[in-house]
């Protein structure tokens, strides 16, 4: 029913008084309200008013015997009995209630037989149109109580009367419609109160209405008595359905004796010695009956999990012994949502939250294999951390139950740890530069602050004071692994390994945590070095010195050395050398090291498989040092170890047990890649000692401990090792091809260091590499073995596959990894079988050979000459690898085997005239791989640019026709249009070739910013050992070694020199010395490119090229006038407008290094109306974004903001390299420029002498425009009228009749359009139409000269 307004109003009044006191007004006195507030006893006892009394009756008191009145007691003794007698316990409030009702003569049964009965009187009432209320005398609800007046039950009564009279006026259906409405608009919480209220009112009512009420009950019989609700629900009507009164009591009451209570509706049948069933409770019964019938499968459901993490399919049903059906809102389906494991995991049930921690690690553990990428829409890791994953796994880490925090552990494990990752690092560590890896740092760049904009550079925050005041969610998000370091997750791993002491698979998930946290970046590993008692927790417990055997009994793995532990300090190494050098000097490695070397791993007293891996991570732990040239010092003590371990490698490889050969063969790569590095710092111990000699005192490197006489030795053992292991390369299997590598790289190493010794013997020298290459390089090469492995290349190819290096694993912005996390579809770089470590290995030890004996350079043509390596070669010179798609580790292997294959090119072609027929693909190979190699190898970058890339032996164009048969080239393409402005190409190109040089030596200048980069890198790959700061790598994030438009270096060079801050402009300055050379360099290497080598270049897009020639314009006010960059820019000008090329323009996209385009082609507009002088060369550039198919805003601008370049814009239509229909097709659309159009050619702005092309283009627009008769909307209708009249009434005789005579563009002619003779039949319809008048046909007669051509 509808509130009379009153009763609003009175509702709006009863509210809570202590709320109303709390209330807050902005416009309140501060000093007002603490008057009214203060409660100081000064304060209350000046407001203290006396009551008046003069009305209120005396009343003498009781007379009693007693000489003190009676003390209120609560009775215990009826309450004990009572509680004696039912056998219940209840509360001391719950027993004064009830006391109370059996004083007033109401029992439970009572008052529930009295609702009733007020429900039937209430249906009586309501049938008859009168509401019980208006017998009770009074309103239910309303008091009066806040109207704060004297005459409030007056006014009470005043409502509640209009109310009934309001109710009696309605019929029975138009109450219950109301009701029905005020059900649907109420809350339900305010429902329930007013059923509250209206039952308490009822409970208080006199005696005599209750018995009355109680008779009504008593008649209906005494069958009826236990079904009375159930037979009042059935019998009222259906307004007492809707307003049925909440029977439920505010205290809880137990009956007092025990009975049990039955229904016949009851899934089970309750039986009395069950305990706690003294309470029925079906609501929870209900649980145990059948399930319900499942409903249809929709066609998004929400995904639901078993307990090792599959996806349940919504249509399959699974029998409830499974233990997969739960008390959730789908009760029928099996399994548990997300949203039910996030419940589960904040339960007070141990067992509940482990359960649910342990399905969420399953879970996790499938979305990085990709399990669910098919299934599922969206990434179900991206939807966990946004849910708060990692929140929910770090407060999990600080329950006090080892249960929980152990299914914390292994969640967070399977969050963070890729196995895929781990296998492929420790299968690449004895690779060629194996121990090298990249940071795991995410690649996404966190925008500056808005806040640092105008600050001063000395009062802007640091990076780590901006991380510090960021919250955790914040730093999260960006990156997981420094999010938790900030939940001082750090201290709490400390914590649960020294004092709770877990279980040795918690300890193994811990330690692998570490190992991660510790490949994210050098600050990461500092962090875990430096956090108070964790290393020493980790040295005491998993890397003692002295340790007992393994028991049987109580698995543990504390006091005793752990694989995974000594894979951590390995990790830790990596980082840094001073890192490394605490680890084992401050912390004790060095000691616990030496302990697992000096023995075999049979004696370590552990078991086979642990026994094996401690010792392999030893030696891999020792090698990462000696990377530093540390603990070199050991390789003297423990001499007799290493030779004895390397004589026993061969008879290693007789075991029949695979596992064990496994380990067997991993320990001796290990050892082989510590003698390599041993080696690689025995060789610089000459050139260390002869600076400290030259530094007399000053500060230097102190030499190596080892020199280059402690390592001669192994020479001859690793020698005979490779030649036994090439006899049984067909034999074994892959078991040889796996440790081949790594002698192949011994010897590589220790003859790149041979030469520059003192002891270097030449003869002896070369006679050993001849007989190295008859007895092993030679049979090497051409085994059946190889010849696959170079036939296979192309499969295990990251380059040619671009497919195979994209990973079906579900990728997190903020955890990143090295794209091995999921199953792979494709043979990878990093599988047992790839062919890239023996090619790679093999490659690098005959350039080592090749540049001592130089001889031997044309034994060696047929590997470079084979098919495979040639089709191989010829895949990658085609492919377009980038480092987004692609797993960086493959990559980078990749580009070591790519690099010393032209390596070995760069000696070979000038010798082999085979091997120079070859000499393009190597280098359309380089030009390729340049922009694509990763941060870390500048140093290959420098040296392909050195010897390759400016190399003419590689470039035989330049010496067989390349320019004549360019110039045969330009001939072919007139079809179109050419540009009649452009030079000759032979004359170019050739000028190009005789000054390659020069041109090298210009962008080796502009590359000296990388110097610092290379110096680093050279050190890597040279094998500089003392001189290596980190194996760490540089991160992605830093972008490749060179940009992808590296060829513009020198234009972007100069630009930035020159050029203002805000996207150019006038320039007055005098350009540096050599800048106009650097820029003839640049546009002649680019003219060659574009000419020769148009593939390297494809990963440039075509408005990146457009943006980087403009700088020239931007660069200086004359710098494209000199006649050299005029010819070489109008040669290029002409290759970016050919078809194809003009085609592929996008200037939507924003060239590298620019917000937009639109911002560079304004710098260029104001530089062209301050310097051009109308140069036609500068004004196509212009021309060329105002084509039809670009963005409509340029057109604009020129039209709009810069009228006035309009004047010098004088590029004929004849010379216009592009087709002028490119301007005028489709007609434009764009209502203000049509009108800018019109404006200018009326208003004289733009003329045909002045600005032919654009004055073509205008006329033919707003020809189309107003001949057009498309149906368009009322604004543009009225536009094209007023258009028309406009033009018809024009003075100017030759622009009225070139806009009425348009007819075609004709780009050959003077005018560049052709015009009708007379007024089209059609057009003069639509004149007489639009205009309405017959002044049309005396023009026809007075018609204008045509100006047909």
């Amino acid at each position: 029913m509808k509130t009379p307004r009153r009763t609003q109003e009175m509702w709006s009044k009863c509210q809570s008084r202590f709320k109303k006191e709390h209330v807050r007004f902005e416009d309140d006195d501060p000093e007002d309200h603490l008057n009214r507030h203060d409660m100081h006893i000064s304060a209350v006892l000046s407001r203290i008013i006396e009551r008046d009394t003069s009305t209120v009756p005396v009343c003498l008191p009781v007379l009693t015997g007693t000489a003190f009145p009676k003390v209120m007691r609560r009775s215990h003794a009826a309450e004990q009995e009572k509680d004696s007698s039912s056998g219940s316990k209840k509360s001391i409030f719950a027993r004064q209630i009830e006391a109370q009702r059996v004083k007033a003569g109401l029992s439970s049964l009572q008052t529930v037989q009295k609702n009733i009965a007020f429900a039937s009187a209430a249906k009586t009432s309501s049938i008859t149109n009168q509401p019980s209320g208006l017998r009770m005398g009074g309103p239910l609800l309303v008091s009066g109580q806040g109207l704060g007046s004297s005459d409030a039950a007056q006014e009470t009564m005043k409502i509640h009367q209009e109310n009934q009279a309001r109710l009696q006026e309605m019929s029975q259906e138009e109450i219950l419609e109301e009701q029905r409405k005020l059900l649907h608009q109420l809350d339900p919480m305010l429902v329930d109160f007013v059923r509250s209220q209206k039952t308490r009112k009822l409970c208080g009512s006199p005696a005599g209405s209750s018995s009355t009420r109680n008779r009504r009950v008593e008649d209906q019989g005494a069958s009826q008595k236990n079904a009375a609700h159930d037979q009042c629900a059935v019998d009222t009507a259906p307004v007492e359905k809707e307003m049925d009164v909440d029977m439920e009591e505010d205290v809880e009451t137990e009956e007092t004796t025990p009975q049990l209570i039955t229904d016949p509706n009851l899934p089970i049948k309750v039986e009395k010695k069950w305990v706690h069933m003294d309470k029925l409770e079906p609501d929870k019964l209900e649980w145990t009956r059948d399930l319900p019938r499942r409903k249809g499968a929709k066609k998004t459901m929400q995904a639901r999990f078993g307990f090792d993490g599959t996806l349940i399919p919504p249509s399959e049903d699974l029998p409830t012994h499974l233990g997969l059906h739960h008390h959730g809102e789908d009760p029928e389906l099996a399994g548990y949502s997300l949203q039910e494991l996030f419940l589960l995991s904040r339960s007070q049930v141990t067992q509940q939250r482990v359960l649910a921690l342990s399905i969420l690690a399953n879970i996790i553990t499938k979305a990085h294999a990709g399990a669910f990428a098919s299934d599922l829409k969206g990434s179900i890791l991206l939807t966990l951390l946004d849910a708060g994953l990692l929140f929910l796994l770090r407060f999990s880490l600080d329950d006090s139950v080892e249960g929980v925090m152990s299914a914390a552990i292994q969640a967070m494990r399977a969050l963070l740890v890729s196995p895929g990752d781990e296998d492929a690092l420790n299968t690449t560590f004895p690779w060629f530069l194996g121990m090298y890896c990249f940071p795991l740092l995410p690649t996404t760049k966190e925008e500056e602050d808005e806040e640092d904009e105008g600050i001063g550079e000395f009062t802007k925050e640091t990076a780590n004071e901006k991380e510090e005041r960021k919250s955790d969610h914040d730093v999260a998000r960006q990156d997981m692994v420094k999010g938790l370091l900030k939940m001082k997750l750090l201290p709490r791993l400390r914590y649960i390994l020294e004092v709770v002491r877990p279980s040795p698979r918690v300890v193994l998930d811990m330690l692998e945590l570490l190992v991660r946290i510790a490949r994210h970046s050098t600050s990461t590993a500092t962090q875990i070095l430096d956090c108070p008692g964790l290393m020493e927790t980790v040295m005491a417990e998993f890397l003692p010195i002295s340790w007992a055997p393994p028991s049987s009994a109580v698995p543990s793995l504390y006091e005793r050395p752990v694989a995974m532990a000594i894979k951590l300090l390995r990790v830790l190494g990596t980082a840094g050398r001073h890192i490394c050098a605490r680890l084992l000097n401050s912390l004790g490695g060095k000691e616990r090291l030496s302990r697992l070397l000096v023995v075999e791993p049979q004696e370590l007293m552990l078991e086979t498989e642990e026994a094996f891996q401690c010792s392999t991570e030893a030696f891999r732990l020792w090698a990462v040092a000696a990377s530093y040239g540390q603990s070199c010092s050991l390789y003297g003590d423990l001499y007799p170890v290493l030779v004895n371990a390397l004589q026993s490698v061969n008879q290693s490889q007789m075991s029949t047990d695979h596992a064990l050969l496994s380990l067997m063969l991993q320990r001796a790569q290990a050892i082989l890649v510590l003698l390599t590095q041993v080696t690689h710092t025995a060789g610089c111990h000459e050139e260390l000692q002869a600076g400290l000699v030259r530094s007399q005192g000053a500060e230097s490197l102190p030499p190596p401990p080892v020199t280059w006489a402690h390592v001669a030795g192994l020479q001859p053992t690793v020698k005979g090792l490779l030649k036994a292991s090439q006899k049984r390369l067909g034999d074994a299997g892959q078991t040889e091809a796996s440790i081949l590598p790594s002698y192949l790289l011994y010897l590589g190493a220790f003859y790149s260091q041979l030469y520059v010794q003192s002891s270097f013997k030449p003869i002896e020298c070369l006679q050993e590499l001849e007989s190295l290459t008859s007895e092993v390089l030679l049979p090497l090469q051409s085994h059946q073995v190889v010849q696959k492995m170079m036939y296979s290349l192309r499969t295990y190819s990251a380059i040619c596959n671009s497919h195979s290096c994209i990973p079906g694993s579900e990728l997190v912005p903020s955890l990143p990894g090295l794209g091995f996390f999921g199953e792979k579809t494709h043979p990878s770089l990093s599988d047992p079988a790839s062919p890239f470590p023996l090619l790679t290995a093999l490659c690098y030890l005959l350039n080592s050979v090749i540049a001592i004996h130089r001889g031997l350079i044309t034994k060696f043509t047929p590997l470079l000459m084979s098919e495979s390596l040639v089709r191989y070669m010829q895949a990658c010179a085609q492919s377009r690898p980038t480092l987004s798609h692609c797993s960086p580790l493959q990559l980078r292997h990749e580009h070591h085997l790519l690099y010393l294959l032209l390596r070995l090119a760069h000696r070979m072609v000038p010798v082999d005239p085979d091997v120079a027929k070859y000499a393009s693909l190597f280098h359309q190979v380089a030009l390729v791989m340049l922009p694509s190699l990763q941060p870390g190898s500048e140093y290959m970058a420098h040296e392909l640019m050195s010897v390759i890339i400016f190399n003419q032996d590689f470039i035989p164009e330049c010496i067989s026709g390349g320019p004549e048969a360019a110039a045969l080239a330009e001939l072919r393409l007139q079809e179109g249009f050419s540009t009649p402005q452009a030079p000759p190409l032979a004359p170019l190109l050739r000028e190009v070739c005789l000054q390659l040089s020069s041109v090298r030596g210009c962008y080796l200048t502009h590359l000296a910013y990388c110097k610092p980069a290379v110096l680093s890198s050279r050190d890597t790959h040279l094998g500089r050992t003392p001189w290596v700061q980190s194996l760490l790598l540089p991160n992605l994030s830093l972008g490749p070694a060179l940009p992808s438009d590296w060829p513009f270096l020198p234009l972007i060079s100069l630009y930035e020199r020159m050029g203002r801050s805000d996207g150019g402009g006038v320039q007055t300055d005098s350009l540096p010395a050599g800048s106009l050379v650097s820029v003839i360099y640049c546009l002649q290497w680019h003219l060659l490119l574009e000419s020769w080598r148009e593939g390297s270049l494809a990963m440039v897009p075509p408005v990146a090229k457009l943006a980087r020639l403009a700088c020239i314009f931007l660069s200086s006010s004359d710098l494209f006038l000199e006649p050299p960059v005029q010819r070489l820019m109008w040669a290029l000008f002409g290759g970016l407008t050919r078809p194809a090329k003009l085609a592929g323009l996008d200037l939507t996209t924003p060239p590298p290094g620019l917000a937009s385009f639109h911002d560079l082609y304004s710098a260029l507009l104001d530089q062209f109306e301050a310097v051009s002088f109308g140069d036609e060369l500068f004004g196509c550039f212009l021309l060329l974004p105002l084509q039809r198919r670009h963005s409509v805003t340029m057109r604009l601008a020129v039209f709009g903001e810069h009228v006035g370049l309009l004047r010098s814009l004088g590029v004929s239509v004849q010379k216009l390299p592009i087709p002028l229909e490119n301007y005028i097709l489709p007609p434009e659309d764009s209502l203000p420029l049509l009108w800018l159009y019109f404006r200018t050619l009326v208003m004289k702005s733009l003329r045909r002498a002045w600005c032919p092309v654009l004055y073509s283009v205008a006329v033919a627009h707003v020809n189309a425009f107003i001949f057009s008769q498309d149906p368009a909307p009322q604004e543009v209708e009225a536009a094209r009228q007023s258009m028309l009249r406009k033009t018809y009434y024009l003075t100017d005789e030759v622009l009225r009749a070139h806009l009425l005579l348009y007819k075609l563009p004709q780009q050959h002619s003077d005018l560049g359009f052709i015009t009708y003779e007379e007024l089209p039949p059609i057009r003069s319809c639509w004149l007489e139409k639009t205009l309405c008048i017959k002044e049309v046909q005396e023009a026809k007669a007075d018609k204008p000269e045509a100006c047909e051509t």
